[in-house]
């Protein structure tokens, strides 16, 4: 009863901010995203007569008990799911900072809800596994496919679950992520959730944005219009931190740094080289683009930020057994 698996983080281009239902994690909107193939979490699930509670180790540190309680959502599922009640030992490895901004929780999910899964002996649909990686965390959803994604709201455990749109990606877009700061972020996402949607006076405006942006995203993604998509997912990123900084009381994901990434991408544009930022709740800045302006991007951001602090990404796989 022992199972290894791998997943990929994901990078929203329309964003999901916001819960109906803060214990299935239902979101109140639609999104979309990119999965990545530079950042991935690997995870082995066994689950074990003899052990008295699940336990857990990330990048070679155990977790304490108290703090395991999302992870302890996901394996209560497989459990009842399964129909077997052994508790399980879980290790995971991270190739991505964690709570930084960079969706390591969707990689991690996902690759605890495969693994997981398998160990218990259940053959789960990818849709079900998307509804059970989302017990974790809502991006989980999206990181059990590859490519370009769409997470479908729903309004119950059912009817909330994600589906690719374009799993192998057959045009030239990538992501550079600038690393401003990989330290765990003050605000957690999900903290930073719930009091915009309860607190900010713009968040209902936020659902019609969603909704016309998801629109006008798929219609992108049909055409293989990047730079239409890059402007999509820039301007619903920025109006997603304007619903922390309405929140009350306010708050940011921001560092001088991440401003410095924005204006320097914003003046690439105005030189004619076609690229467009991106956030989620942390700091780093990802740059979107057309792969084949990969270099003269790399040449203006690293003398700014340096070489080592950018990593390049191009779209990558579906969750999978290793």
């Amino acid at each position: 009863m022992k199972a290894s698996a791998r997943a990929h983080t994901n990078i929203a281009l329309v964003k999901y901010w916001g819960k109906k239902d803060p214990q299935l994690i239902i979101p109140q909107t639609d999104s979309l995203s990119l999965t990545l193939d530079k950042f991935f979490t690997d995870t082995t699930v066994e689950f074990i007569e003899s052990l008295k509670q699940d336990e857990l180790i990330i990048d070679d540190q155990p977790v304490a008990p108290q703090k395991m309680a999302k992870v302890t959502a996901v394996l209560s599922q497989v459990r009842s799911l399964s129909h077997q009640h052994y508790f399980a030992k879980v290790i995971s490895q991270n190739n991505v900072p964690m709570a930084a901004g960079l969706a390591s929780s969707a990689s991690a999910f996902a690759a605890l809800a495969l693994a997981a899964s398998t160990a218990a002996g259940l053959h789960l649909s990818p849709r079900d596994l998307s509804r059970l990686a989302r017990r974790g965390s809502g991006s989980a959803t999206r990181s059990i496919f590859g490519g370009l994604v769409e997470w479908h709201a729903g309004v119950d455990d059912a009817s909330s679950y994600a589906e690719p749109i374009m799993e192998q990606v057959d045009f030239g877009i990538e992501m550079i992520a600038i690393l401003i700061d990989t330290k765990q972020k003050k605000v957690s996402s999900r903290g930073g959730m719930q009091l915009s949607v309860t607190t900010s006076p713009f968040y209902p405006a936020w659902r019609k944005v969603v909704a016309d942006d998801m629109q006008a995203m798929k219609t992108a993604i049909s055409k293989r219009d990047i730079n239409q998509m890059g402007h999509i997912a820039e301007e619903n990123a920025m109006r997603m931190h304007a619903l922390t900084m309405s929140a009350d009381p306010a708050y940011t994901y921001f560092e001088g740094a991440t401003i410095k990434a924005i204006n320097l991408i914003k003046g690439l544009r105005e030189q004619g080289i076609n690229c467009y930022y991106t956030m989620d709740a942390g700091p780093n800045v990802k740059v979107i683009y057309n792969h084949q302006d990969r270099q003269r991007i790399i040449d203006k951001l690293a003398p700014v930020f340096g070489k080592d602090h950018l990593i390049i990404a191009q779209p990558g796989p579906g969750a999978h057994l290793i």
